[in-house]
């Protein structure tokens, strides 16, 4: 009797659990779409459900807590907890399709490439600092002129790498080696060069003197200045403002700041401009559809009501962000997607090759890319600086609002307006008058000879008003042949933002080589700049220079400085010289 009365009572309690139930409706991720046939079964146990034809399923379970196993071909089987009577939307991510192997080969090749221009290091390298990657950078060696006279480099003035290693030297952090990208510390600062003359799109200028750091040596500075366009005469904008909304941006200093940083940004925008709002976490949405510039209200509330939460679909992402451009293209327009991230991509496709491929094609649209990053600790700067560069784009790092204010309200028309693209310098020296020569910084960008007037080896983009300073430091030839006065030839090439014609400019510089104090002031910042980037570097060719050397330097070319920039630099080598 006594087993009789234990039986009735399973039966009885299992008849009670299997009225609980969990039904909910799944789709896919990235459609939006119902998903019929997913098998939803419960772990440990024979329970299992399908999901009917508009994606609704319901199954019953005995325990309060139950894992639920869901599967479909063609998708990430994913498993979560549930509790009875509970009502879920569930969202399956398609399965990746298989990488494609050449593109992915050649990303590779171009990354190892341009990583390391000398061609001595093979492999592509990746600093780690915390959980930030930084791609590794191979400083530039000496080039024997008789050998290889000729030097080629892309041209851009992207500027992350100043306002990063601001942030490391105002936390009293040590700085990444590979943190530190020369060209981008001097290309940050804004230099009174001369513009272009009427109807034209680039001016070149340069200056050569005695280097301060290697007695023996000298320096030559090169300047491509783009033409200013006022911001009633800047073209229609067509922007999609990409923001990252995942988990990993919940800190102030990342969406919190990104959301100030679009503010401003919007308070620049005309009538005539169009502001559509992806934003994306475990999966994307369009939360601003393309909306006109004047209705700012409307557009800051979107931006306002951003929370942080969920994985960071970075992929599904930009492909809606580029879709959504592509739909409100602006023919002769500023057509530009701005990625805003810590590039702390966790769902689909997310190495830097991978990305590489992604933005590659995407760009094909005519429609650019621009990458802010912000955040410590697990900020990508390796994948914004390849999605950047292969996006026909530019790349900044937001540290602080003053920073946002600089890049979308005082250099507004630079950051935005492309004047020119596929910009490269062919720089070719005079084996009779230089022996040798290395140019400073720009490893990443370095092209070889047999590539550099390649269409398919891209150049940079220089923006409204941009000023683009390379240098070059030269061990002048032993004997200089009598009548010879030429240094150096200086080709940049350019195409127009909406032509795929390369126009040319010219410049030849002589061999007169001027004391460095004689030099403008402009000229000595830049040098100074270069000199603290080799010293944070610990470069093998900083000569004698130390921080005593930037601070006297910087100090003596701080000049007008309307916006402190140059005095904000003096108490970086201060807080730098501390730390050392």
């Amino acid at each position: 009797m006594r087993k009789l009365l234990l039986l009735l009572l399973f039966c009885c309690n299992l008849a009670s659990a299997q009225t609980n139930w969990i039904s909910g409706a799944i789709e896919d991720s990235t459609a939006n779409k119902p998903l019929s046939g997913v098998s939803v079964s419960v772990m440990n146990d024979t329970a299992v459900a399908v999901s009917n034809s508009y994606g609704l399923f319901r199954i019953a379970v005995s325990r309060p807590v139950v894992q639920l196993k869901l599967e479909l071909d063609g998708y990430q089987t994913k498993i979560i907890y549930a509790r009875p009577n509970e009502y879920l939307v569930i969202r399956l991510l398609p399965q990746r399709p298989p990488a494609d192997a050449i593109a992915l080969a050649k990303a590779r090749a171009n990354i190892s490439r341009n990583s390391n221009p000398n061609y001595t290091n093979a492999g592509i390298g990746m600093y780690t600092f915390f959980n930030e990657t930084y791609g590794a950078t191979y400083e530039n060696k000496f080039q024997r002129t008789g050998v290889a006279p000729m030097s080629n480099f892309a041209v851009d003035v992207d500027r992350a790498s100043y306002s990063n290693i601001r942030r490391f030297l105002r936390q009293k952090e040590k700085v990444p080696r590979d943190a530190v990208r020369i060209e981008e510390m001097v290309n940050y600062f804004h230099y009174n060069y001369p513009l272009p003359g009427n109807g034209e799109t680039l001016k070149l200028s340069g200056c050569y003197t005695s280097c301060p750091w290697e007695p023996m040596h000298h320096l030559l500075q090169i300047v491509i200045r783009a033409r200013a366009v006022q911001l009633d005469s800047l073209p229609a904008s067509n922007l999609v403002f990409l923001i990252d909304a995942s988990g990993s941006m919940g800190a102030s200093n990342k969406l919190p700041l990104l959301q100030a940083a679009f503010r401003v940004l919007v308070n620049n925008l005309r009538a005539k401009d169009r502001v559509a709002i992806v934003a994306y976490a475990s999966e994307p949405s369009v939360i601003l559809p393309s909306t006109s510039g004047d209705q700012k209200e409307k557009i800051l509330n979107a931006i306002d009501n951003l929370n942080a939460n969920g994985a960071t679909a970075g992929e599904a992402a930009i492909k809606m962000a580029y879709k959504v451009a592509n739909q409100h293209f602006i023919p002769g327009g500023n057509n530009r997607v701005i990625l805003a991230t810590d590039g702390d991509f966790n769902v689909g496709r997310s190495s830097d090759e991978e990305m590489e491929v992604l933005i590659t094609n995407a760009r094909e649209s005519g429609v650019l890319l621009t990458c802010l990053g912000v955040g410590m600790k697990n900020y990508k700067d390796s994948k914004l600086k390849v999605m950047a560069g292969k996006g026909n784009g530019n790349f900044a790092y937001v540290d602080d609002l003053d920073e946002a204010n600089k890049i979308f309200a005082q250099e507004f028309g630079s950051t935005l307006f492309t004047i020119a693209k596929d910009v490269k310098a062919q720089v070719t020296f005079n084996p009779r008058t230089v022996k040798s020569y290395r140019l400073i910084g720009y490893e990443n960008k370095v092209l070889a000879d047999a590539s550099a007037g390649k269409d398919s080896i891209g150049g940079g983009i220089i923006g409204s008003g941009h000023c683009a300073v390379a240098l070059y430091e030269i061990l002048p030839a032993d004997s200089m042949v009598t009548g010879d006065s030429v240094l150096a030839g200086i080709k940049v090439t350019y195409r127009a933002p909406d032509s795929e014609v390369q126009e040319e400019k010219e410049l030849h510089i002589s061999t007169g080589c001027a004391a460095f104090s004689e030099a403008t002031a402009d000229y000595r910042f830049a040098a100074s700049v270069a000199l603290f980037g080799m010293i944070l570097r610990n470069s093998a060719y900083r000569g004698c220079g130390d921080w005593e050397m930037v601070e006297a330097m910087a100090k003596k070319a701080v000049g007008a400085d309307k916006s402190g920039y140059r005095q904000e630099f003096l108490k970086l080598v201060k807080l730098a010289k501390k730390e050392r």
